[in-house]
């Protein structure tokens, strides 16, 4: 089995788990949440002269102690770019530490996990994968009835692949549903 292969099962079975987990412990009285949103990475961030990339991410967390969660992020990167680009997939987890009001609520987390970044076209080909991980903190600004905005700003790195010199940023915003 292909490693991307491998990981896009892991990164469904992932969603699915969240999905169940949620759900479960949603009905037990727990919080937790669901987010979905539009994603920028900085420049150069796995492989050089990529500039920066657009994509969606997908993260659900489970509430494990009050102010402590366990996080599943899912994205993918290179969305509307050429051929040559490559396109980019991560799956991370980690803990994730919450604070705030109904009104509003902040976080910081630090995840690890995996990409793979693949091209089809241009003068260099890329396949590969490696380890990755990001943190990073945002805020959850709620507009109704369990439905919030999330911003976040987060390092997002594979030390084995990512240029010194790469913008290793990466910025989501997003419809956040709370449970």
């Amino acid at each position: 089995m292909s490693f991307l292969r491998a990981l896009r099962i892991s990164g469904l079975s992932v969603c699915a788990l969240l999905f169940v987990l949620c759900g479960t412990r949603a009905n037990a009285g727990n919080e937790g949440d669901l987010s979905f949103g539009y994603s920028r990475t900085g420049s150069d961030i796995f492989y050089p002269n990529t500039g920066g990339l657009n994509g969606w991410d997908f993260d659900g967390q489970i509430h494990w102690k009050p102010f402590i969660g366990i996080e599943g992020d899912l994205a993918h990167y290179g969305l509307g770019a050429n051929s040559s680009v490559p396109r980019t997939t991560t799956v991370l987890f980690g803990p994730k530490v919450s604070v705030g009001t109904a009104r509003f609520k902040v976080f910081g987390h630090f995840l690890m996990g995996g990409e793979h970044s693949a091209n089809s076209g241009g003068p260099s080909r890329i396949s590969g994968g490696a380890f990755a991980y990001a943190y990073g903190a945002g805020a959850d600004i709620p507009f109704a009835p369990l439905l919030a905005w999330r911003l976040q700003l987060d390092h997002l790195s594979a030390p084995t692949q990512s240029p010194a010199n790469g913008t290793h940023l990466r910025f989501t915003t997003g419809i956040v549903l709370q449970f």
